[in-house]
């Protein structure tokens, strides 16, 4: 997976991913089932005063879906959206990197450490990323097609 933005949020996250080899969903997959169990073991062996509402709300998100026994860290399905130009990415960057800004937590972007402005901004940031200096794909040229950028 190729990283060029994120931010977390403390309900959602959004991503502007690349998968290397055509198989974006199976890297969505992936991603979310990592990262569900390190956060529910987490959760479950670690103190956490909200241990027990946390769990319960877990538990209760798998009646609705039958996929999941235990618990639904996760809502299914995402909301991907395919980069197809260079406006339409750095649209999309903004108004990731802008989450955090609107919702009231900073007045600005990059003093949202759980976001890639900073890796835009200043070069630094907790999670390394690609800099989406150029990273559109011609789709119309059928070597390409494989390349598989999305956002969600």
């Amino acid at each position: 997976m190729i990283l060029y933005g994120y931010v977390i949020m403390t309900n959602h996250i959004h991503l502007i991913i690349q998968a290397e080899n055509n198989n974006l969903s199976d890297v969505l997959r992936d991603f979310k089932k990592f990262t569900a169990r390190v956060i529910l073991e987490k959760i479950q062996f670690e103190p956490e005063s909200r241990r027990e509402w946390m769990l319960e709300r877990f538990q209760k998100a798998t009646e609705t879906h039958s996929r999941n026994k235990q618990n639904q860290f996760w809502q299914y399905g995402n909301h991907a959206e395919e980069i197809f130009s260079n406006k339409f990415m750095w649209s999309k960057l903004d108004y990731l990197h802008l989450n955090p800004v609107r919702a009231g937590i900073v007045n600005k972007a990059q003093d949202y450490i759980y976001s890639s402005a900073n890796n835009y901004i200043n070069d630094t940031g907790i999670l390394e990323v690609t800099l989406a200096a150029n990273p559109v794909v011609n789709v119309l040229k059928v070597s390409n097609v494989h390349r598989n950028i999305g956002y969600e």
